[in-house]
């Protein structure tokens, strides 16, 4: 043993670059990741007797988000398109955080009348609805227009939201103190305007634009909610999770330029996991400090600054009343 041990120590003298080496760039590696996993959420709040919507909840962070939420006590509504999926999500939820009270209501954000459907669905069942986060989205995929004539993107990730918060609104006033989280993106600053002129993608279509434009819109969409819920008690953020590794990149080897799709293994080492992806969404939600703070555009669990195109006034309004007419609130 002894002759082990020294034949051992010699080793590590004669290769000390090599191995000062490996256990440098390993140190770097946990660095690294440790860096790109950003903040975390250190709420220890508790949610028993509220009522948690989360769109998208069968996958990703939006499923990462309700097994947190489930797991502090709340009654977690998976609103989901795919029936299967989101059942096989929502007994996996029960099962990790022993909380019976999930349920799975269906709604596509494609279509207007299942939104309307779903919002009728909870307005006449559910007592309450204390957090809304509008969490699904679809990104860079290719030219595909929702059962109601919307570019894809603009439909889901902004339309469909739009209606599905206006017609829950009420419900959420009534059981203030609540809140709604916008999940966008920090895509939203690679835009400078939401084309007003072409806002269907009808005469040139270009998936990045349309993915910026509709996350510049989540932003837009939230400052004017937040202006319309003055003195109601609800808050209205919204938030960029990160880059995370989840179904949402699976377009993006049909839709973006060959020469990036070499920086794709970058994707897979600086991205972050469904759960740490998860984490501001689940601080937006119970942060106590963030009571009364609305408003807001968040980051790694903290506030940031949003884009200059997405703190004017003027074009959150026109966005808010385009909106109102495309998807049938106003006439």
């Amino acid at each position: 043993m002894i002759f082990e041990f020294e034949e051992m120590l010699d080793f590590c003298r004669k290769h000390r670059v090599l191995i000062g080496s490996v256990v440098g760039v390993g140190i770097t590696y946990f660095a690294l990741r440790r860096y790109c996993a950003g903040g975390v959420c250190r709420s220890k709040a508790r949610l028993d007797g509220k009522t948690v919507i989360i769109t998208g909840a069968n996958t990703g962070i939006g499923k990462e988000t309700a097994i947190d939420l489930a797991s502090r006590g709340a009654r977690v509504i998976l609103a989901c398109r795919d029936v299967l999926r989101a059942e096989r999500a929502a007994t996996e939820i029960i099962a990790k955080t022993n909380n019976q009270n999930v349920a799975v209501r269906i709604v596509d954000l494609a279509s207007l009348a299942s939104i309307r459907k779903f919002a009728d669905n909870i307005n006449k069942t559910e007592p309450k609805v204390n957090i809304l986060i509008n969490n699904a989205g679809i990104m860079m995929c290719p030219y595909w227009k929702t059962e109601d004539g919307f570019e894809m993107q603009f439909g889901v990730n902004h339309l469909g939201h739009f209606l599905l918060t206006n017609l829950l609104l009420d419900k959420i006033k009534s059981s203030a103190p609540a809140r709604i989280i916008n999940v966008s993106s920090l895509a939203h600053t690679r835009t400078e305007k939401i084309n007003f002129d072409d806002i269907n993608s009808e005469k040139d279509y270009d998936s990045r634009f349309a993915y910026r434009q509709s996350k510049l819109a989540n932003v837009l969409f939230t400052r004017e909610l937040n202006r319309r819920l003055e003195g109601t008690n609800v808050t209205a953020n919204s938030l960029h999770p990160g880059l995370v590794l989840t179904e949402l990149i699976r377009y993006l080897p049909q839709t973006v330029p060959a020469y990036l799709r070499i920086f794709f293994p970058l994707i897979l080492f600086f991205a972050k996991t469904p759960k740490q992806g998860a984490q501001t969404s689940i601080y937006c939600a119970v942060e106590e400090s963030l009571e009364n703070v609305t408003g807001k555009y968040f980051s790694d669990c903290a506030i940031k600054e949003e884009a200059k195109a997405a703190q004017d006034d003027e074009v959150a309004k026109k966005l808010w009343e385009i909106s109102e007419k495309m998807v049938g609130l106003k006439h």
